[in-house]
């Protein structure tokens, strides 16, 4: 490097500490890029946050330009990360490739935050249909996943069932042989799961959780959770709680 690009980088340093910025942190960033691998939609949602918000390094002074090169590094950096959890390399760099395209032909700031957000969405649902797929039929897959999309309502077997074109009854021996628990059961512990994701990285209380999830009262959401974690919410709370990872943006959807 030379003495010229050391004397540039040193001033750019220096004005960024006169300002007192400082990056995102790194164990943030890299709990968002794990939910998405994960598969997991409402945690990923409530980790992620705007481009080019607080704690992102300014990379070109046009508003636009500096946006869509962050689009780029966050396109770059979910495929790869998809690729190590096991999605195939052609399918993570084609969509990186379409979407970089799509934002880049934006012409607007909330064009290219609105594809960031499908782009960030597509994946995980992508990652959650590539784990699911090692383990699970096709049918079950298909039955997760609705799981998945309606973890805010009320989920009952029929339902799925007739979105599946299947019987109630030979959905239900299925999910309890492939998942070796009921339907209800993965139900609620899907539901507990991203509950307890609540807890550790948002101020939700325990009565906001338990409507959200649409449990029939806040005292069967402590029953259910303390089931599955072996303990109330409020004790995970108090054990698993991150405030640092707490912004204004950590809202579920």
């Amino acid at each position: 490097m030379s003495f010229e690009s050391e004397r540039n980088i040193a001033r750019h340093l220096f004005s960024q500490r006169e300002d007192n910025f400082e990056h995102a942190s790194f164990d943030c960033e890299m709990a968002f890029y794990e939910s998405i691998c994960s598969g997991d939609i409402v945690l990923v949602k409530m980790l992620a946050t705007p481009l080019c918000g607080d704690g992102y390094g300014v990379l070109s002074k046009d508003v636009l330009r500096n946006l869509k090169y962050h689009f780029a590094i966050s396109a770059a950096l979910i495929a790869r990360f998809c690729i190590k959890s096991g999605m195939t390399t052609e399918t993570a760099y084609q969509m990186s490739d379409y979407y970089i395209m799509k934002a880049d032909e934006s012409n607007s700031q909330e064009e290219i935050h609105d594809a960031h957000m499908e782009m960030i969405e597509n994946y995980t649902v992508k990652m959650r249909r590539v784990r699911n797929s090692r383990i699970y039929s096709k049918q079950i897959v298909r039955a997760i996943d609705y799981i998945c999309a309606h973890l805010h309502n009320r989920i009952f077997l029929d339902d799925v069932a007739n979105y599946l074109k299947l019987s109630s009854a030979y959905l239900s021996r299925l999910f309890k042989s492939e998942t070796g628990i009921s339907f209800s059961d993965y139900v609620n512990r899907t539901k507990v799961e991203s509950a307890a994701n609540l807890l550790r990285f948002s101020e939700y209380s325990d009565l906001e959780i338990s409507n959200l999830f649409c449990f029939s009262s806040q005292s069967y959401f402590i029953k259910i959770f303390r089931k599955y974690m072996k303990m109330t919410p409020k004790e995970y709370k108090k054990i698993y709680h991150m405030p640092d990872f707490i912004s204004n943006n950590t809202k579920p959807l």
